[in-house]
């Protein structure tokens, strides 16, 4: 991944993106906002608890940092419910309301999908032939209800998406050095149990690609950040490493 500086705020670009001139995508980390320990500083969620006003100021210098004005922001429940947005929806695409759900797909141009993450996945997709984007979050639970794989066949039922044509990038995330689940045999599905190691430690990025790439999405075509965020607690919120804590964002848009 790239590391770019806009007006003085980090955010990482995949290259297998970067290269699409229909696309734009960052992924933000926890450094240039307003915001006060332990939610220092770019938080962008209203729901941990952090100061309304600094907030506002994240979610504006995010704004201003991706030329973005009109974002889509989840309610994000750990589930696999996915959110379409079309050109030819007949409710309102404009409301201020955010959806309740963990992904959401769109053909609509300067509709700015966000992501917000402390751990879980973030999986930015991007079909450059339909012109097609989507925006996924894949906790474990959703991970277990393979909420990549759905988003692909979702892609195809609703825009004629090939998966061979998606890009796919996958954010910064708790990797197998620290997802450890010590009742994985209560919590995790007995066939993800050959993701694990003997520490009890759980491979979700492997998860995913093979989810992905079990779709038809192309191996060479997925991308992954490989960064634990449990590792880097300078760059980027963890939930398992700090509990209470900000969430950092994940962007795409056609344009």
């Amino acid at each position: 991944m790239d590391l770019i500086e806009k007006n003085g705020v980090p955010i990482f670009i995949f290259p297998g993106l970067a290269c699409f001139d229909g696309v734009r995508h960052g992924i933000f980390t926890r450094k240039g906002g307003r915001s006060k320990s332990p939610f220092n500083s770019l938080n962008i969620s209203f729901s941990v608890g952090d100061n309304t006003s600094d907030v506002k100021s994240n979610r504006a210098i995010i704004s201003e940092s991706l030329g973005a004005e009109n974002f889509v922001f989840l309610r994000q429940i750990h589930g696999d419910k996915i959110i379409t947005l079309s050109r030819r929806s007949d409710f309102n695409i404009n409301t201020k309301t955010p959806f309740s759900g963990d992904a959401v797909i769109t053909d609509i141009k300067k509709k700015f999908l966000v992501i917000q993450t402390a751990d879980c996945q973030s999986i930015l997709i991007y079909d450059p032939v339909r012109q097609v984007v989507a925006n996924v979050h894949s906790g474990w639970q959703g991970s277990l209800k393979n909420i990549a794989g759905r988003v692909i066949k979702k892609m195809n039922q609703s825009f004629r998406c090939r998966p061979s044509d998606a890009i796919v990038c996958i954010g910064h995330s708790l990797g197998p050095c620290c997802a450890e689940f010590i009742n994985y045999k209560k919590e995790i599905h007995k066939a993800y149990w050959k993701y694990g190691d003997r520490l009890n430690h759980f491979n979700f990025w492997s998860i995913s690609v093979d989810q992905l790439a079990a779709e038809g999405v192309l191996r060479k075509n997925i991308f992954s950040s490989n960064t634990c965020t449990k590792c880097r607690p300078d760059l980027f919120f963890s939930y398992r490493k700090e509990t209470v804590t900000g969430r950092f964002a994940s962007i795409i848009a056609l344009i």
